[in-house]
């Protein structure tokens, strides 16, 4: 499987990124998750749950 240009452009640019922090590709990859993910609020059990519930309330249900 043959990747498009833009993830070689992508990766070309992660690459740049990384040796201008002084870090891998690999470590530069794992700091824009970290820094995306820590910025993202994590959901409640309860907004989960409620979640559940609209995605599943016309369905039918069966005892336990």
């Amino acid at each position: 499987m043959a990747k498009n240009l833009q993830d070689e452009e992508l990766v070309q640019r992660l690459k740049r990124r990384a040796m201008r922090n002084g870090r891998s590709a690999e470590a530069e990859h794992r700091e824009i998750l970290r820094l995306a993910l820590s910025a993202e609020q994590e959901p409640s059990f309860e907004e989960l749950a409620a979640e559940l519930c609209l995605m599943t309330g016309s369905r039918a249900q069966t005892p336990a």
